[in-house]
């Protein structure tokens, strides 16, 4: 029998890893999902019932005899209710590296269904490029957000949904998408434009906003996704060739809304807060050897003055994830020193940290996500408000030019 196979695939966060150093590492695995794949362990009437099993991180060239465990004192009086999977091997496990924190991490839990020999096999990507090819075959991950996919559920299954902790409404029901998205898919502007509509929410603050409509976008996307190519996919295809090329262009889209989704919504916000585009803040202005950086402030013009004084301007790149990527940004405007780089990476380890310092890359993180990092680093962390604020602040005094 061919053993079924559920992929289920994430970015590690500093609570995942030994990075926050939180008293039970080890990535989680929502408890739902767990009892799917091991259904011996919704036993209540057992105290922390648990279940062995053969885990490889092919990878790195390491087995282990792993342990899944409920741990369910809340039904004998305690506190706990919760999943995980422990005896990954401590700090010699590529799962629990510091450094590891914000990689991307595929699991592939499999079950013969023959009297039960069942396994798990995991891949930790070790660079950029390996990322890019998990990506190119199921999509963008970004921090926070689960994927999984197996012959029953199919890929993302309501029960994971891409941001647990964000709530939307913003679905939209066949009638309620404009009709000219359904003739041609429309670029990702007027996505956001629709998001920021149906989830004005100025009354919150910069960081909560931004989080909320990235949520609110996403659910629009979804819904246009679906009414666009459900009935593609149910009207069949006549060979491989073109299946593949069809599933493939889904791919790439998503991939293309994930990757300008959030310099997007840092502009609108920043108009919100009363920051003039090409006054306050240029946006994708080009710099010395052609480079783009995400935002410069106060303008292009102003960076392209020599008389301009140099502490009063600033850069801000965009990286969903940041792990190794905030080198990119260390070229891309060289009369600003320091650069700011705004992530939603769940946290960092404090060695990476400290090489971010010591490029003079300072770390923009939504407030809500900085409990998510080393207690250590976390009085370093900028939120958005506070930097929105700072350019306010710079541009006080400044004569504008005529």
């Amino acid at each position: 029998m061919v053993p079924d196979v559920i992929w289920y695939v994430k970015r590690l966060s500093a609570n995942d890893t030994l990075a926050s150093g939180a008293h039970q590492a080890g990535p989680y695995l929502p408890k739902k999902f767990l009892f799917l794949i091991f259904p011996e362990l919704q036993r209540q009437g057992a105290e922390n019932p648990d279940v062995y099993f053969n885990l490889y991180v092919d990878s790195h060239d390491q087995h282990r005899n792993a342990r899944a465990i409920w741990y369910n004192n809340k039904l004998f009086g305690g506190t706990r209710d919760e999943t995980r999977i422990t005896r990954f091997g401590g700090k010699s496990s590529p799962l629990l590296n510091v450094d590891n924190t914000g990689a991307l991490v595929v699991f592939s839990f499999v079950d013969s269904n023959s009297g039960g020999t069942r396994k798990a096999h995991v891949w930790v990507c070790r660079s950029e490029e390996e990322e890019t090819l998990v990506e190119d075959r199921v999509g963008p991950v970004e921090p926070g957000q689960r994927l999984v996919n197996s012959p029953e559920w199919g890929i993302r299954s309501p029960l994971f949904v891409p941001h647990p902790n964000i709530k939307s409404d913003c679905r939209l029901a066949l009638d309620e998408i404009p009709e000219a998205w359904l003739g041609e898919f429309p670029p990702g502007a007027e996505i956001i434009e629709k998001s920021v509509e149906l989830c004005s929410v100025t009354s919150l603050g910069p960081d909560d906003r931004l989080l909320r409509r990235r949520g609110c976008e996403f659910d629009v996307f979804l819904s246009l996704e679906e009414a666009v190519e459900l009935p593609v996919i149910k009207k069949g295809f006549t060979n491989i060739d073109a299946f593949v090329s069809h599933a493939q262009s889904i791919l790439q889209r998503r991939k293309a809304r994930s990757g300008r989704s959030l310099e997007l919504h840092l502009r609108e916000i920043f108009i919100e807060e009363g920051l003039e585009e090409d006054v306050d803040f240029s946006y994708q202005a080009e710099t010395e050897s052609k480079h783009k950086p995400d935002f410069i402030f106060p303008s292009r013009s102003a960076y392209g003055d020599p008389d301009y004084p140099i502490d009063r301007l600033r850069m801000l790149g965009v990286k969903t994830t940041c792990k190794d990527r905030w080198r990119q940004i260390l070229n891309e405007a060289e009369r600003i020193p320091v650069k700011h780089l705004l992530t939603l990476q769940e946290g960092v380890s404090v060695g990476q940290f400290q090489e971010m310092q010591g490029s003079n890359v300072r770390l923009v993180v939504p407030a809500s996500l900085h409990g998510k990092y080393p207690a250590a680093i976390r009085s370093d962390l900028i939120t958005l408000e506070e930097f929105i604020n700072e350019m306010k602040f710079l541009k006080q005094d400044i004569p504008r030019q005529s």
